[in-house]
């Protein structure tokens, strides 16, 4: 009987790659947190693009804010003073916010001078602030979590609402915020105030955020440190940063000699019954929604991080004002809290344990998706949004009729699609000088070269009364014998006779 043999041991034959093996090297897992961060970056951007831009096709931008902040590039881009018609006669922008970071954008709106600059700069900018939160979620928490915390960062509803909202300039604030809280989250104290420090340019209430970046410094910072100083003497700089501007520039270049907007916050009112401080701050409910946005969208737990507590000086400012646009969840006015929240998240997270840190960044990835089609972001994913309606077609064709570097006046939307090339005012104010003022020979003094008016636009009544815009609109045709050159019943465009 033989005896059997043993099998021979052949070796391991050669598999070959799965067809997706090429594919698995740009998986996320492949990719390094700068990389993966800066993709995020610019995805966003392109989307923030897409929205912004759409919108100003679409003649939804308006000359409050789009075309006033415009014209004050366009002066800076000149060498001028960021005089703008649109807030009135010789109007100093920076007597009504001390915003001198815009002349930043000078040297590009003079390569490419349009409003479209200013919207694709924001869009950059907003965009930017993705980098370091999701690059620091990366490190901390491994890329899928850096995947998930850039993306709701990009999507945040204060970001959203500030992209459809043309252009402002806490666009800068934005980026700036993101960097310094994320210094401040990985112990880098003296990182994060130079981060925090040109807020002082960005806007005047912006000092107090710097001061609030600085007390965290302080408390970050090795005991007995150089940083410890340096940290206290930011945050006084930035307490007096924001005293001197709205105590004493602002009012400098103010046509009053005041601060326009210090009489919403009731400060005499707060001193004298301080006992209603806390009442203010949480009622009327509407700021209930505000609060608990907030808290939601940072899974509730991120609350417990200090980084949040940057928001501090906004939230109050704005809990205590009078106007009620400050309340709520709309305009831009939020983009500013999105960068500490989310800071503060990827630092909760990274302190809970595994169950608890997805609960939290489940809540919050939850919110993110329920918000989004309440802003603008929305618009990307609807056809309507990529159209053109005849409406648009005549305006625009009514609007070419105008010769660059003339003299306007025009309603909200249609300003804001002149500020570039023109010399634009609102159609509801007396020019200067006043209609009907005679030379000292006796000839009429003239008044602007066109004027522009659609009845439909939507915010007619915003920043002009629709009765005042009726009344200049028959005196420049009636009184003044301005020519009609469009009339489709709701589009008028008129000439100087």
């Amino acid at each position: 009987m033989r005896s059997a043999m043993p099998a021979p041991v052949l070796p391991p034959a050669a598999t070959a790659p799965p067809p997706t093996a090429g594919l698995a090297r740009l998986a996320p897992a492949r990719l390094s947190p700068a990389v993966l961060a800066w993709g995020l970056g610019v995805l966003f951007a392109a989307l923030y693009c897409c929205v912004s831009l759409n919108r100003y096709r679409r003649l939804e931008s308006q000359a409050y804010d789009l075309g006033i902040f415009e014209q004050a590039v366009r002066a800076y881009a000149h060498g001028r003073a960021p005089i703008v018609p649109l807030k009135g006669p010789g109007y100093h922008l920076l007597g009504d916010h001390f915003h001198p970071v815009l002349a930043v954008l000078a040297p590009v709106y003079r390569v490419f001078p349009d409003a479209r600059t200013l919207l694709v700069a924001q869009a950059v900018l907003m965009a930017l602030a993705v980098v370091p939160l999701a690059r620091w979620a990366c490190e901390t928490g491994g890329r899928r979590r850096g995947v998930l915390v850039g993306c709701l960062a990009g999507a945040s509803w204060g970001v959203a609402a500030a992209v459809g909202d043309d252009f402002h300039e806490i666009a800068f604030a934005v980026p700036l915020l993101a960097f310094a809280a994320v210094a401040l989250g990985r112990r880098r104290p003296v990182a994060a105030v130079c981060w925090a420090l040109p807020l002082v340019l960005v806007k005047e209430d912006l000092g107090l955020t710097v001061a609030a970046v600085a007390v965290l410094a302080f408390r970050r910072a090795p005991l007995g440190s150089r940083a410890r100083v340096a940290t206290v003497g930011v945050a006084l700089f930035g307490v007096a940063a924001t005293v001197v501007t709205v105590f004493l520039i602002v009012p400098a270049f103010n046509p009053t000699g005041g601060f326009d907007y210090g009489s919403q916050l009731s400060a005499g009112q707060a001193a004298s019954a301080p006992w209603t401080v806390p009442l203010r701050l949480l009622w009327p409910p509407l700021k209930w929604l505000l609060l608990a946005l907030m808290a939601a969208t940072v899974g509730f737990a991120g609350l417990r991080s200090p980084l949040v507590l940057i928001c501090a000086p906004t939230l109050a400012w704005r809990l205590l004002a009078d106007n009620p646009h400050y309340w709520g969840v709309s305009y831009h006015y939020s983009a500013v809290l999105m960068p500490p929240l989310l800071a503060g998240l990827v630092e909760a997270v990274g302190r809970a344990g595994r169950r608890r840190a997805r609960r939290t960044l489940a809540l919050a990835a939850l919110t993110a998706v329920l918000t989004l089609p309440f802003y603008p972001l929305r618009d990307v994913a609807l056809p309507s949004a990529w159209g053109t309606s005849e409406r648009v077609v005549q305006i625009r064709a009514a609007l070419a009729r105008i010769p660059d570097g003339a003299s306007v006046v025009a309603t909200n939307h249609l300003a804001a699609q002149l500020a570039g090339r023109t010399e634009v005012a609102l159609v509801c104010r007396e020019p200067e000088p006043p209609l009907g003022a005679l030379r000292p020979d006796g000839a009429p003094e003239g008044g602007p070269q066109w004027v522009a008016v659609d009845l439909a636009d939507p915010s007619v009544h915003v920043p002009c009364p629709a009765a005042e815009t009726w009344r200049m609109l028959v005196r420049y045709e009636q009184d003044l014998g301005y020519r009609v050159v469009v009339d489709d019943g709701d589009l008028v465009l008129l000439r100087h006779p």
